[in-house]
């Protein structure tokens, strides 16, 4: 029967319900229809979860029959405002993208989306959740899929509403010409493009619509007039459907767009690759004046020791990196004779001074191990440049998120799920609470210092110069209040009270130190948690390594409630890029610094058991391990370091033993 009365109502749990009963507007044989609407007062606001809580209100719809009462589940809605700037139209030539959720700036960064299931498009729910899940954990607030994809399901726009993932959605038209002059391909574009925004218009995770990929670019970089790649579809009639579906998201024509050429980076919409496939020194991301990056970095980064060994087996490196199947998963430009492992190689020697391509002859382990950690490094710089209070980008998204093949691909997670060292980098540097360095030259040093989320902060900011990457030679601290949404930044030496040539740019002698370590830290009432940490090498980072015994690298274990274990890492000297592998186990933070005479906990989960930083699907490339048939704690690992030479062995909750013990014990 039809029914006689409609309620709907609006539940959160953050917030007071509302509730509306609707007005019959007409009636009559087998169909009735209402009319009203539910005012909702003082709403739960939805924030990119950088940035608060998604707050989500549950519909529910109770319609009153002659038989009785039925409840209709109506899905989930948020409240926010956007607002996007200046549009980044053809007359734009100064500000790019902006985007403000509820009144506050946000610096969006992710990564371009990879469809999980290549073939069917539909991957099941729980590996969709695991792979948006990872993107969260990593700091990423928001995911394009871009014009060269496809449409995703309405289960990942439902996870990107509910986790707090800012959507750039691309309609899919990349690189060509369309023809929209014949009217049966407008009425496609049409229906097509009506059916996306029926689907997106009203979700809050929706911040960007684009009208393609580098239609723009393509027409420009062949030397045509930039007008050809532009005109009515991507002008007139996708923004007419946009303003007409009542979607609340700021729409760019194209990426990249913005300036007389559309591939300029100091205006509009940009895909920036200056650092990266272009191999321009670290001081471009600055000097590029970038606004907003719809792409960016394309970076080979190469697999975890793990994910090579499932992929390859117990070949010795040599054998793999002269194989073929591993260049195949190595990303090239068509018709080039160098492909992005060049890249790396390029950023091997300005960085730590090595031959990548006789690194990769003599010593390939170490190659290996060199080109993990560069590419996290890079990336770190570049997102540290850009997240500046004083920089005019408004966020970088970077390509891509996940692999499709086997080997040192795009990807920051690798195609089985197993996130790169990049990725660990970039979570430090995209976390909600964050600090980093950049090298101002003549102008010293400074710490940044961001605060997202939407409680204020009291913390100390501690500052400690090294030589020799042991001795300490100078430090100082400040108490910050920081506030909700907000950010600061601190000259180095006016914490130290004193010039120390802390960028070494005036050279009057050698250098002072060689390692600047910058700590954010806790108020000790409160708990004095690490909140973050940054190094800074102001003379290179280190590229050689040290026996065990002249480090003092070690490691405790201690078994933690559920199967966990906590992992507390030490060292007398500087140990950088410290590498955790556990079999059976996750690390929640993985190619980090620990600062001389300090040390670093590091909590252990059993894999499966997914928390902040673990990798997604539960498919690992190794051993398994965990609790024992006893309840005790049982997991055999090591701990290596770039600066390392050899091993650190991790076994159970015993200690490791002294360096003198070790030395020299072969135990790679």
């Amino acid at each position: 029967p039809l029914p006689h009365a409609i309620e709907v109502q609006l539940t959160c749990p953050a917030a007071v319900a509302a509730t509306a009963t609707l007005a019959v507007v007409s009636e009559g044989g087998r169909a009735a229809s209402f009319s009203g609407e539910v005012v909702v007062a003082d709403p739960a606001l939805w924030w990119p979860h950088t940035h608060g809580q998604p707050a989500l209100y549950d519909v529910s719809v109770r319609l009153a029959t002659d038989a009785g009462q039925l409840s209709v589940d109506a899905g989930r809605v948020g409240f926010r405002t956007l607002a996007s700037g200046p549009q980044p139209g053809h007359n734009v030539t100064g500000d790019g993208l902006s985007l403000h959720i509820n009144g506050v700036h946000i610096f969006a960064r992710g990564a371009l989306w990879t469809p999980l299931d290549l073939v069917g498009l539909s991957p099941n729910h729980a590996r969709l959740r695991d792979a948006l899940v990872q993107a969260r954990d990593a700091g990423m607030n928001m995911i394009r899929i871009p014009g060269t994809g496809a449409y995703e399901t309405p289960a990942f726009h439902d996870l990107c509403d509910e986790l707090g993932i800012l959507v750039w959605q691309d309609f899919m038209f990349a690189n060509m010409d369309y023809p929209i002059s014949d009217e049966h391909f407008r009425q496609s574009v049409r229906r097509e493009a009506t059916q996306v925004l029926q689907e997106l218009a009203g979700r809050p995770s929706l911040a960007v619509l684009c009208g393609n990929s580098e239609v723009e670019q393509q027409a420009s970089m062949l030397g045509l007039d930039p007008a050809l790649g532009r005109g009515e579809l991507f002008d007139e009639l996708l923004p007419s459907l946009l303003a007409d579906s009542g979607a609340d998201a700021a729409y760019v024509p194209s990426a990249p767009c913005g300036d007389v050429l559309p591939f300029r980076t100091n205006a509009g919409i940009a895909n920036y690759f200056g650092v990266g496939g272009y191999r321009r020194p670290l001081d471009d991301a600055r000097r590029a004046e970038v606004r907003f990056a719809s792409e960016c970095l394309a970076i080979s980064n190469v697999p975890e020791a793990a994910t090579v060994r499932a992929d390859h087996g117990d070949r010795p490196a040599a054998e793999i990196l002269a194989d073929p199947s591993w260049k195949r998963g190595v990303p090239h430009d068509v018709g080039t004779d160098w492909d992005f492992e060049d890249v790396r190689d390029h950023y091997l020697a300005s960085l730590y001074g090595v031959d990548g391509a006789h690194l990769r002859d003599t010593d390939p382990e170490r190659y290996l191990t060199l080109s993990r950690e560069v590419s996290g490094e890079i990336m770190a710089a570049v997102f540290g440049e850009w997240r500046r209070a004083q920089s005019q980008c408004g966020g970088g998204l970077v390509l891509w998120l996940t692999d499709v093949l086997p080997g040192a691909g795009w990807g920051l997670v690798d195609h089985l799920g197993e996130p790169k060292a990049a990725w660990h980098h970039l979570r430090r540097v995209w976390a909600p609470v964050a600090v980093w360095t950049t090298d101002e030259g003549l102008n010293g040093v400074l710490a940044h210092v961001a605060n997202d989320g939407p409680t204020a902060i009291h913390a100390r900011l501690r500052v400690a110069l090294y030589s020799d990457f042991q001795l300490r030679v100078g430090d100082a601290e400040e108490t910050l209040d920081i506030p909700a949404h907000g950010s600061c930044h601190r000259d180095l030496e006016a914490m130290l009270g004193r010039f120390v040539d802390a960028a070494f740019a005036y050279r009057f002698g050698p250098p002072a130190q060689n390692l600047i370590v910058v700590t954010l830290q806790q108020d000790a009432a409160e708990g004095g948690e690490l909140l973050s940490q940054a190094f800074h090498f102001p003379v290179g980072r280190p590229a050689g390594q040290e026996p065990l015994d002249s480090m003092g690298l070690s490691a405790t274990v201690a078994a933690l409630p559920d199967g966990a274990a906590a992992l507390t890492v030490g060292s007398r000297r500087l140990a950088y890029g410290v590498r955790v592998e556990v079999p059976g186990f996750v690390a929640d933070d993985d190619a980090f610094c620990v600062e001389p005479g300090g040390e670093r906990t590091i909590t252990l989960r059993p894999r499966g058991r997914r928390t902040a930083g673990e990798p997604a699907t539960g498919r690992e490339p190794g051993a398994t391990g965990g609790p024992g048939p006893t309840g005790g704690l049982e997991l055999a690992g090591k701990l290596t370091a770039t600066n390392l030479a050899g091993v650190v062995p991790v076994v159970n909750a015993v200690p490791v033993a002294p360096a003198a013990t070790l030395e020299g014990a072969d135990l790679r």
